[in-house]
């Protein structure tokens, strides 16, 4: 039977240690398979686009991702374009290694599922590929731009003990409220000083 993991917030160390890549055996085993499931449950039910094992406390660098069309459906379809968003079926990747194939950064705002109910700023890089190995331990390799591109990027720098609160643009912290009620472009952060006043 799945269970919903419990995500751990900012502040657990889980969140800042670099997750250990796993063997081949371990990933075949069944206790990974049921901790894929768990995940993926855990995923769907916050809701969120992505989950890395660091969340739910476990320091191994495994990822599930999915953005699934109802998600995408709800954005208006110029929003949808302009972010590069599509849906995503769901996707195991297990010790990914990053390249990136178009670095021009592209703003957005993202959440996380660890720092919840907060939105921010983050440049990410336009285009990416990923290399991995699937839940059999068989190796795959994505290459996404857009938003699903964002999502693989959010969640690898989870492995690795990076959150999207260390890449952003610190002027435009919001909490998810104000973020639907007080709209605003990417760039509004930046005007203004960045001093005290």
């Amino acid at each position: 039977m799945d269970a919903i993991l419990k995500i751990v917030q900012v502040g657990h160390p889980a969140l800042r240690q670099r997750a250990r890549a796993l063997a081949p055996t371990e990933i075949r085993s069944p206790e990974i398979a049921r901790l894929v499931e768990n995940m993926r449950e855990t995923m769907r039910d916050a809701p969120g686009v992505g989950l890395a094992a660091p969340q739910v406390g476990l320091p191994i660098q495994l990822v599930v991702l999915e953005d699934k069309p109802e998600y995408v459906d709800r954005l208006a379809p110029e929003d949808a374009l302009a972010r590069g968003r599509r849906p995503v079926p769901f996707q195991v990747l297990i010790n990914p290694t990053l390249t990136f194939v178009d670095p021009t950064p592209v703003k957005h705002f993202e959440g996380c599922l660890s720092f919840a109910d907060f939105m921010m700023v983050v440049a990410r890089a336009t285009a990416v590929r990923v290399d991995a190995l699937d839940h059999n331990a068989n190796p795959i390799s994505l290459s996404w731009e857009g938003w699903p591109a964002r999502i693989l990027q959010h969640e690898i720098d989870h492995l690795h003990g990076v959150l999207c609160l260390d890449r952003m643009s610190s002027r435009s912290l919001t909490t998810s409220r104000n973020f639907g009620q007080y709209p605003r472009g990417v760039d509004d952060h930046e005007s203004g000083t960045n001093s005290a006043d």
